[in-house]
């Protein structure tokens, strides 16, 4: 197999184990508490925005790579504080609060730290995706011209 190629389908599956846990986050979380509140809300935004950038980077894969890589770390960035808000809640709350925000949470807060299976997904398809595409933008051009 080419090397081309072997880059693009793995970047493309990056893309799309992101996609899957993203659209999973956006979908449940919709119509949700979740979605009213003053802090999560944007966080709810962030997260299907990034699904659709996740979409679109599956599909700019095939056709411009580094493109694709760039707008599928940007949606790396914007998934990231959902996951990090559904495991380490506590943390969260307290980097949202002397950051700036001034919101209020309608629940309370049962401990710092939750483990939920699909956030920790969440953030190890975050991280594979953030080194394919790093990769993918730090390669030099082969031989034969190709990135």
């Amino acid at each position: 197999m080419n090397k081309n190629v072997r880059r693009n389908l793995t970047q493309a599956a990056a893309c799309l184990i992101c996609a899957i846990t993203a659209w999973r986050y956006a979908i449940i979380l919709e119509g949700k508490e979740f979605s009213g509140g003053t802090v999560t809300w944007p966080l709810l935004s962030f997260e299907s925005a990034a699904a659709y950038l996740l979409v679109l980077g599956l599909v700019l894969t095939f056709l411009y790579r580094r493109i694709a890589a760039v707008v599928t770390v940007a949606a790396c960035v914007l998934c990231l504080p959902v996951y990090l808000e559904f495991i380490a809640p506590g943390p969260f709350r307290w980097v949202v609060r002397n950051v700036g925000f001034k919101g209020e949470w309608k629940t309370f807060l049962r401990a710092d730290f939750v483990w939920d299976a699909w956030a920790v997904a969440g953030i190890v398809s975050v991280a594979i995706a953030l080194y394919v595409c790093l990769a993918a933008l730090l390669v030099r051009k082969d031989r034969n011209g190709a990135s």
